[in-house]
């Protein structure tokens, strides 16, 4: 299972990133992001939910 990220973290590599719940499991409608270096995670759509590297 990939790295499970909490949303404002920053200095994260580059790339996609996509929603998913608070133990990495499926959501439905999940927001994908694209961030570039040195951006922060924006907020999930729920609370608790986290990122995953794509």
């Amino acid at each position: 299972m990939a790295e499970l990220l909490n949303p404002g973290e920053d200095n994260k590599p580059s790339g996609k990133y996509k929603e998913v719940g608070p133990r990495g499991g499926a959501v439905p409608k999940p927001r994908i992001v694209k961030i570039d270096p040195g951006d922060r995670l924006p907020p999930t759509s729920q609370k608790g939910n986290k990122w995953e590297r794509q």
